[in-house]
């Protein structure tokens, strides 16, 4: 456990809110940089400055710009392993492991830019190996493990203080990928997509995420990439099962393939009356995910009033 992630840890176990940044893909839209490729390399500034600008909106942990990035991601676009090396671009298949460090190192860069001495930690995010939309996707659990395996190690090796296993759409690979983290020996987060009836997309209850991760002791369980409401009800369903810390960190606007349709359906304001609800039903880590700012992230800062 990183020195960073030891100070906010203990604030954590003191029931204190810790604050996650916001959206990081739809943010590099609003800047007008497309998110296909993640830009950590070909646009760093932009990463970085998106980055800092919610450190100084007051979150205490900035994921990193790794949505799907993944070996997997670039080999999907082929036949086969042959194929790719056929007609693939040189260095296709290592790609994804340097753009993963690239990532982090933009996020470490804008922590040393912005911080000013206040504990911040960084999170490698680690999502579901195929869409995270579709549960029906999802590959088989072991081969699923090696290939978490693989991204969680070249985060790890790039100096991130935790893993953030989020946008998880049933318990299979989200106990694979937390496996993965305990046994690398990193702190990890745990963070599901959430239907509007309280179930995980993939439709297991929220019982079942308490009856399988627990045993393996994430820091805290969240819920994600889901409409405010969706995740208030998820919210309940875990107080009732799970008596570790919760958090949530909701979309706001709608999804239009391949990018996002923003919307003023959730203003800062309105959204911080959301949050008060999640941390009045137990929420310890409040943030933001797509659509979301670091105006959002600002206005929760006055959770902590």
């Amino acid at each position: 456990m990183t020195p960073t992630y030891e100070q906010l840890k203990a604030q954590l176990d003191r029931g204190e809110i810790l604050l996650l940044d916001g959206g990081i893909g739809t943010e590099m839209l609003r800047r007008g940089v497309t998110w296909e490729g993640h830009k950590v390399e070909s646009h760093p500034d932009a990463i970085r400055a998106i980055h800092a600008d919610y450190i100084a909106a007051g979150a205490d942990v900035i994921t990193t710009n790794t949505f799907q990035l993944t070996r997997r991601s670039f080999l999907n676009h082929f036949r086969d392993l042959a194929h790719l090396r056929r007609i693939g671009a040189e260095g296709l298949g290592g790609r994804a492991s340097v753009l993963l460090r690239e990532a982090v190192a933009r996020a470490r860069e804008a922590r040393a830019q912005a911080a000013g001495g206040r504990p911040v930690a960084i999170a490698g995010a680690v999502t579901t190996l195929e869409w995270c939309f579709r549960p029906d996707l999802a590959p088989p659990l072991e081969q699923a493990r090696a290939e978490h395996r693989e991204t969680v190690r070249a985060l790890m090796a790039a100096g991130v203080d935790l893993i953030l296993v989020e946008t998880m759409n049933a318990v299979g690979e989200a106990r694979v990928a937390l496996e993965v983290a305990r046994e690398q020996g990193v702190p990890a987060w745990v963070s599901f997509v959430c239907r509007e009836d309280g179930c995980l997309l993939g439709g297991e209850p929220v019982a079942e995420v308490a009856r399988a991760l627990g045993p393996l002791e994430p820091d805290v369980l969240l819920f994600n990439c889901a409409p405010p409401p969706d995740v208030t009800r998820a919210l309940g369903e875990l107080r009732r099962c799970w008596a570790g810390p919760m958090g949530a960190y909701p979309h706001v606007g709608r999804f239009d393939p391949p990018d996002w349709q923003f919307t003023d359906e959730y203003p800062p304001e309105r959204y911080l009356a959301c949050a008060r609800e999640w941390v009045a039903l137990g929420a310890r880590v409040v943030g933001g995910c797509c659509g979301t700012t670091p105006e959002h992230i600002r206005a929760l800062s006055r959770l902590r009033r």
